[in-house]
């Protein structure tokens, strides 16, 4: 796990609700039990300043990061994603973006987060428009032209922009690789073991955030994995919120008392 996409998901999974704001000392504690060094920390929290991520501010317990206005936005529409809140239907038809030429691979990455899938080179379909599309697409200097485009046989081009074998299976190794961690994680737990469980759990789940679309229901092969894998996932984020949330509020305690951090059952 790199530091940098670690503080991402720190901030989004806890500390957004909390101020979107904490003490360099808490980052460290936090982010200690996925052993990620404080070094590697304090070099991903420079590189976020740089990158307008982040923002320094002084805080009473010493120096702190506060999240720009930018980062608030994509974490709050990751986590409606993450935890599949707001979401609406479909009305049959797909967001179509006709580049005028092919992006840079990075800027793909970007279209791919969004939603989009290729059906070639210039041509990226969505099954819901993405409001950051346009943005997006400027920043990357892309001339473009953008369609809203219905099809009598949505499944062909779902096939086409996306390797729905590949993302299945994704969803089953998931399952499989975070089921043994998850099944570690028993009443007699510490607090601090169930947030490091929760962590790679949310962690490991945010990635389909680059590999699945979300498509609608009717697009979706019979017995598609995510259904399960989504199943999977809310039970033990649930399950495990408590005790997370509570070795996170001792820790910013801690970092703002300069005390050491005690830890408790779940």
């Amino acid at each position: 796990m790199q530091a940098r996409s670690a503080l991402f998901d720190l901030y989004g999974d806890y500390l957004r609700a909390r101020g979107s704001r904490a003490p360099v000392a808490a980052l460290v504690r936090l982010l200690a039990p996925l052993d990620i060094a404080a070094p590697a920390v304090r070099t991903a929290v420079s590189r976020m300043v740089r990158q307008g991520w982040l923002h320094p501010l002084r805080l009473a317990s010493g120096p702190g990061y506060l999240l720009t206005p930018k980062a608030a936005r994509r974490l709050d529409e990751a986590a409606a994603r993450v935890y599949r809140t707001g979401r609406g239907g479909w009305d049959g038809r797909f967001d179509m973006i006709l580049l005028h030429q092919p992006v840079a691979r990075q800027d793909a990455l970007r279209l791919t987060y969004l939603g989009y899938g290729p059906l070639s080179d210039q041509v990226w379909v969505a099954p819901r428009a993405s409001e950051e599309i346009e943005a997006v697409l400027s920043e990357a200097e892309a001339g473009y032209e953008r369609f809203s485009a219905s099809h009598t046989s949505g499944s062909d081009i779902v096939s086409r922009a996306w390797d729905l074998k590949r993302i299945g299976q994704s969803y089953e190794d998931f399952v499989e690789t975070l089921r043994p961690v998850m099944k570690a994680v028993t009443p007699r737990s510490t607090d601090e073991e169930a947030y490091a469980a929760r962590f790679r759990l949310v962690h490991a789940w945010r990635s389909f955030l680059f590999q699945d679309p979300q498509l609608p229901t009717a697009l979706l092969p019979t017995g598609w994995p995510g259904v399960k894998a989504a199943l999977f996932f809310d039970k033990h984020a649930t399950r495990l919120r408590p005790a997370a949330d509570r070795h996170v509020e001792r820790c910013l305690q801690s970092a703002t008392r300069g005390g050491r951090v005690g830890f408790s059952d779940v």
